[in-house]
């Protein structure tokens, strides 16, 4: 007879966990959600970008110098714009992986028209291999928390 108890107390914690998980949690900011572009999971779109070592050969390092100073204006360009989300270099690795971007674009296509403006691409220094990914819609709002914490720009 105590199993009757039980499995009735089992059934309405069933019932209970089950609403929970149909229900907006009560912190949930449409408005927030909206300007970000998330969708109901809080997700989005993005292009991920891996950077590589190129295949061009520049001995004047000059003019290697003033290509990555373009890089990273670039970078900040399209932070600025909104365009990016994401960047940094990777550690040394036997892939020739050079760094990340995270891109706010939703498709291949555009992401392959602002990488043209890099001049590192665009001169065969760093190649690009492009891949949709699926993230947090919240990435662009940490941006200006980083511009308060960066002591030093690139």
């Amino acid at each position: 007879m105590l199993l009757k108890p039980f499995f009735f107390l089992l059934l309405l914690c069933g019932l209970g966990v089950s609403s929970l998980a149909q229900t907006t949690p009560p912190i949930y900011n449409k408005a927030l959600a909206d300007s970000l572009g998330a969708d109901a999971y809080g997700m989005k779109s993005y292009v991920l970008v891996l950077l590589k070592t190129g295949t061009a050969t520049i001995s004047d390092q000059a003019i290697v110098s003033q290509l990555f100073r373009g890089h990273l204006d670039n970078i900040g360009r399209l932070a600025r714009e909104g365009k990016l989300v994401v960047a940094g270099p990777l550690g040394k690795n036997e892939k020739t992986y050079r760094g990340i971007f995270i891109l706010n674009v939703p498709t291949l296509e555009e992401a392959a028209r602002l990488l043209e403006t890099d001049p590192a691409v665009k001169e065969k220094l760093l190649e690009a291999e492009l891949y949709s990914w699926y993230g947090s819609a919240a990435l662009p709002a940490y941006l200006p928390t980083h511009e308060k914490i960066q002591k030093q720009k690139p």
